[in-house]
């Protein structure tokens, strides 16, 4: 457990300890642009205030290739200001279809940017778990950049479709647990589980799935999508306050209050604590 690097204010009150940067639980990865299209002002405001909270940042839809370069690059060195990681967000898939030569140049080219992380997602395709393995092992060989490989139990995930439109595409959960397997062999540390299909877009909450991902991959490989605070909170509440979560950046002091044992819902408040030897 970690001895923040500011004094917070009000600290002769109890909030549950967060282990310290960088951070192998309790990680916190935040949507960059998309919904919001967040420009270097508002991105440091909430780093100035909650960037010790925060230790992924997510571009989204590939939005980092609609801005000017020196904006990338600004928003890219405002994270590692802050110690926090820089993610493409899963925008090869984009590559793959459209530039599908480029592949290698674009990770190249992540690297040259900055980039900490390259996201591997094939939510939209139809591509062989061996091609998905293959870009792991090949990005965990470029300087300076780490794959990220994402995993999902619904064909079309990332697009926030209706349901109705979605559950013909219902997979089987045992494809994604073993190809998470193979990711993690071929040099992946963390895997992101798409939301959708689990808890996001279905009638119903699969949250048998999310048990199955998590028990047989290890919560702590994992970073679960939780785009809603009844997600994060569901996630809490069933894994504790250290697990691994990917929330929209509006969320950020909501999640962390709720991680510290400081606030929450009617099933969690009062509820978050966490234990330490020292």
């Amino acid at each position: 457990m970690s001895d923040r690097p500011f004094d917070r204010a009000f600290d002769f009150l109890h909030v549950n300890e967060r282990p310290e940067k960088p951070r192998e639980k309790g990680i916190t990865e935040m949507r960059g642009p998309y919904y919001d299209p967040m420009g270097p002002r508002e991105l440091r405001d909430i780093l100035e205030t909650m960037g010790w909270y925060v230790d992924i940042y997510k571009f989204s839809g590939g939005s980092f290739s609609l801005m000017p370069e020196e904006a990338v690059r600004e928003l890219i060195d405002i994270c590692h200001e802050f110690d926090v990681k820089v993610s493409t967000g899963g925008f090869i898939e984009n590559v793959l279809i459209r530039d599908n030569d480029k592949v290698d140049q674009y990770v190249e080219e992540c690297a040259e940017m900055g980039f900490d992380i390259v996201e591997i997602s094939s939510g939209f395709l139809a591509i062989d778990a061996d091609d998905m393995v293959a870009m792991t092992e090949m990005v965990s060989e470029v300087d300076g950049v780490e794959p990220k490989p994402e995993i999902n139990v619904q064909f079309g995930a990332g697009g926030a479709s209706d349901p109705e439109d979605l559950e013909e595409g219902q997979q089987d959960p045992d494809m994604a647990i073993r190809e998470g397997e193979r990711h993690l062999d071929a040099g992946a540390d963390l895997l992101m589980v798409e939301a959708e299909g689990i808890t996001e877009e279905v009638v119903e909450w699969r949250t048998d799935v999310a048990y199955r991902i998590a028990n047989e991959l290890g919560a702590e490989n994992c970073v679960f999508e939780a785009p809603g605070p009844e997600m994060f909170e569901w996630y809490i509440k069933n894994f504790g306050p250290n697990v691994n979560l990917f929330v929209d950046n509006s969320q950020i002091v909501e999640l962390e209050c709720m991680r510290s044992g400081l606030w929450g819902k009617t099933t969690s408040w009062g509820r978050t604590t966490t234990y330490s030897e020292d």
